[in-house]
């Protein structure tokens, strides 16, 4: 029975602090925002019902949209201060997906490494070579911009595309044996 090459990796922040103390103040003021809309719509609940203004009625539906509205995005959006990436490779196949606060999951793609055309360390020559040329996609899927940043070069559907990730030693090595002949590039 042959041995499957599997190897997963999760490419987490190194420096959480920063990024704990974001996702805190997010939490903080999303419910400050959410407060403050309960007590505008109160204001506004008065406003129908007394001698208010309709520029004072103008400014609190406004001020109640703003706040509810601002609530609303960070509710939605405060989990992917947390974002991860995670790397599947199974025989020679990649699995990406985006995982947000280690609740959510975004299945990013699939790619087979022998379709690739070109690939390598991002700090190598040649990846200034298809970095620059017209009409690449890139796909920045990595959290530390001080990792080794490794690239993929490919076209799908005619459109050219760059993917960046966060790679081991030990996934690097699985990499380059299935890559196709001259793919992985130094210069």
């Amino acid at each position: 029975m042959a041995m499957d090459n599997f190897l997963e990796e999760v490419a987490t922040k190194r420096n959480k602090g920063s990024q704990t103390i974001a996702y805190i103040f997010a939490n903080v003021l999303m419910i400050l925002s959410g407060i403050w809309a309960f007590i505008t719509l109160q204001v506004l609940m008065l406003a129908f019902q007394g001698n208010m203004g309709t520029g004072e009625i103008i400014y609190n539906v406004v001020l109640f949209l703003a706040t509810a509205g601002i609530t609303v995005l960070l509710f939605l959006n405060r989990d992917k201060i947390k974002t991860e990436y995670e790397y599947t490779f199974t025989n020679g196949t990649m699995d990406f997906a985006q995982v947000y606060n280690n609740k959510k999951r975004k299945n990013l793609g699939t790619m087979n490494i022998k379709n690739v055309e070109a690939m390598g360390l991002v700090n190598s020559g040649s990846f200034n070579r298809y970095i620059n040329m017209q009409g690449v996609k890139r796909s920045n899927w990595f959290v530390n911009r001080d990792a080794q940043l490794f690239y993929f070069y490919f076209s799908k559907d005619s459109q050219k595309r760059i993917i960046i990730i966060e790679v081991s030693d030990e996934m690097l090595s699985l990499i380059k044996r299935y890559a196709a002949q001259g793919a992985y590039q130094i210069n």
